[in-house]
């Protein structure tokens, strides 16, 4: 466990100057071939076709009814498109991707050569530039909404780490809290199979005047409903701590329920991402959790 002074120093370093974090956890799918772009153009819900040579788009990748397999973000190269996406799910999103590959000339290879580290707080591109070219294979924009994350040599890992010494290292505690105060899902945690990427305010990986992906169907008609049944929000919870999946309720009846929960350092109290009915999802809604007092809070939690 971090002791609180430690995660402090890590949070202000994170937030206010620069710190790093190592994301080489996540798993990462390189896309060659011929067609590589034409096939993921029909895999994904972004646009990858659009892609200038280095950059990078944030992704879901859907079942035929729209639920989610992963999400992640695609980056363009000479030769190769990569896939960098969540601890856990390279497996299956390469099967997915698998599964509709039948004529187009292109294969789909993990990528265990690769890892992510992250670069937070206002200073993070200065620091992203420091990094030696022979470690640096891309540089995508942070999964927080802010710093920078890039994509290295996973031999030359270390290496990158000794270079940032100079800079606080985030933990898995600290990088927590500030997942949870950016509003951001996290797969296998507050998103999962049975997820709507609307439901998990995934709209920036969507892009809506593309041609056909799987999954589009599902959601052309729940954008042109207007609004889903449940959305992700944030929660001020006080000091309440509630477990995973607990009831959020209204005049005693479930209108939602709790998710991911962390200690807010912005906040100075306890805060969650919760999924709640589109019926109360107005900032400020005060909900009922097992006989306490919460409140409904705009994502990300710094904007409100």
């Amino acid at each position: 466990m971090v002791p609180p002074a430690a995660q402090t120093t890590e949070y202000r370093a994170a937030t206010q100057a620069c710190a790093f974090v190592d994301l080489s956890s996540r798993q990462q799918l390189r896309v060659i071939g011929p067609d590589r772009v034409s096939y993921l153009q029909g895999m994904v819900t972004n646009d990858v076709e659009k892609l200038a040579e280095g950059a990078s788009c944030p992704v879901a990748m859907l079942t035929a009814k729209g639920a989610m397999v992963g999400d992640g973000r695609v980056v363009k190269r000479a030769e190769e498109l990569l896939i960098d996406t969540g601890e856990g799910r390279g497996g299956a999103v390469k099967d997915f991707l698998l599964k509709y590959l039948i004529s187009e000339d292109a294969e789909v290879l993990e990528a265990p050569d690769l890892a992510v580290v992250g670069l937070l707080g206002p200073e993070a591109a200065r620091w992203a530039e420091s990094i030696a070219s022979e470690a640096k294979v891309a540089t995508l924009p942070g999964l927080l909404g802010n710093g920078v994350d890039v994509v290295v040599k996973r031999a030359l890992l270390d290496a990158v780490k000794g270079s940032l010494a100079a800079l606080p290292q985030v933990s898995e505690a600290t990088y927590e809290v500030l997942r949870v105060e950016a509003g951001v899902p996290k797969f296998g945690v507050d998103m999962s199979e049975t997820t709507i990427p609307l439901e998990a305010n995934l709209e920036k990986s969507i892009h809506y005047q593309k041609g056909c992906y799987i999954g589009q169907e599902v959601i052309a008609r729940a954008t042109y409903r207007g609004q889903m049944n449940k959305k992700l929000v944030g929660l001020l919870l006080g000091d309440a701590a509630p477990e995973k999946g607990a009831e959020l309720k209204l005049a005693d009846k479930r209108v939602g329920r709790v998710m991911s929960v962390a200690r807010s350092e912005l906040k100075q109290q306890n805060v969650a991402l919760a999924y709640v009915h589109r019926d109360h999802l107005t900032p400020g809604t005060a909900l009922d959790l097992g006989g306490a007092t919460v409140t409904v809070q705009a994502l990300p939690f710094a904007a409100a």
